[in-house]
């Protein structure tokens, strides 16, 4: 039993990120914008909030949940604004948004590491984790919920969970949610009835930066202690997610579990004694998350049909 609570709460310290950014990106596609640029803007999140981790800590003022709480406001405020390059250049600029998405991921991580380099002369940047909960007081000690989520756990599970909740409700309940979508497959009909179309995207777009640059830092505190402008591919892998989630909140959240627990499975089989016992090749476990987002994609692409105008900037003087 304790290796299914072992892994069921490791498995959401890997989704969790991924569900984040995943539904960030939905945001954008689901307003019009294409937004490949996850990858770029979570390491931009991750490095503004994660430098102002090291300096509170190294200076003392501020520590536990109070810091990871400011830390991921300065995440998402950050990654918000780092989205706003790729706003512009899709919407205003009318720029190829693949073009524009790449050049922030390369954009980002070499920011960082020269930042990093001309403030402490290493590219790497320590903290100390303080922020894992051992047991929440009360919740802890329900029959097997307590276990498997109020215990060694991190704030940042609850926020995923209740961003998947909001996501569903802006989309699908509120004014906001219908203009965002209606903008990613008819934008000259949005154009038609009064809205302001360029607004719309914008928002999209910010709202993608924001839980992005969010999704950063969360994918980072749980497993290491430095950070060096790297989050290993997960914006990319949040793509996968999105596409496999068919551009919905909750097909989203499925489809990040589901890629969670291969990428446990890809650090943790040394521990489970079942795996290996089979004596299968490390590298066979390491690869497993990227060879099933492949397969997955394969398999399911062809079904998977995105918002009409997605990556197709709007001329409203063509309308």
């Amino acid at each position: 039993m304790d290796i299914i609570y072992f892994l069921f709460r490791q498995t959401l310290l890997f989704s969790i990120p991924l569900l984040v950014v995943a539904v960030g990106g939905m945001f954008s596609e689901r307003s019009g914008v294409v937004n490949i640029a996850l990858e770029g803007i979570m390491i931009f999140g991750a490095f503004t909030s994660i430098f102002f981790i090291n300096i509170m800590q190294q200076n003392g003022v501020l520590s536990g949940q109070s810091l990871l709480i400011i830390a991921l406001i300065i995440a998402a405020l950050s990654g918000g604004l780092f989205s706003l390059l790729h706003a512009f250049a899709s919407i205003n600029m009318k720029a190829d948004q693949t073009i524009s998405g790449t050049a922030l991921n390369l954009f980002a991580p070499a920011l960082g590491i020269f930042i990093a380099k001309m403030v402490q002369t290493t590219q790497n940047i320590r903290f100390e984790n303080q922020f894992r909960i051992t047991e929440v007081p009360i919740l802890s000690k329900i029959p097997v919920i307590g276990d498997l989520l109020f215990k060694q756990a991190y704030i940042t599970t609850y926020l995923g969970i209740g961003i998947l909740f909001l996501a569903s409700f802006i989309l699908y309940k509120t004014r906001f949610g219908l203009r965002l979508r209606a903008s990613g497959e008819n934008p000259q009909a949005v154009d038609a009835a009064g809205i302001n179309v360029y607004k719309i995207r914008y928002a999209g777009v910010f709202i993608s930066g924001l839980l992005a640059g969010l999704g950063g830092l969360i994918y980072i505190i749980p497993i290491s202690t430095e950070y060096a402008s790297n989050v290993s591919g997960y914006g990319f892998l949040a793509l996968a997610v999105l596409i496999f989630g068919q551009w919905t909140p909750w097909k989203i959240g499925v489809a990040a579990f589901f890629f969670g627990f291969t990428k446990t499975i890809a650090n943790a089989y040394s521990g489970i004694p079942f795996l290996l016992s089979l004596g299968i090749p490390n590298i066979v476990f390491k690869l497993l998350p990227y060879v099933a987002t492949l397969l997955l994609l394969t398999f399911t692409s062809k079904n998977s049909t995105g918002p009409r105008a997605a990556g197709e900037p709007y001329d409203k003087a063509k309308r």
